[in-house]
């Protein structure tokens, strides 16, 4: 699985941080929201394509927080 983009809210602490992230697999799409870093909760989506993965990380960012995209490493060659 390679994971394509990843969000933060930008908050420090277990109970406020928050991540989403957009991972592929062949022609799946998944996206992971995250609650509590890297020992939190995770709820994952399944999609065919990437469109549609977009338009879920689109809704899971809209709120009061603050989100930005970290960079994501390109895979090792």
């Amino acid at each position: 699985m390679e994971q394509r983009k990843h969000w933060w809210n930008g908050r420090w602490g277990r109970v406020a941080r928050k991540d989403v992230y957009l991972r592929t697999s062949g022609d799946q799409w998944y996206v992971e929201q995250r609650a509590g870093g890297s020992d939190g909760v995770s709820h994952f989506f399944e999609y065919d394509s990437e469109e549609a993965a977009l338009d879920m990380v689109r809704a899971l960012l809209v709120g009061p927080d603050e989100w930005r995209e970290l960079s994501v490493r390109p895979p090792a060659r």
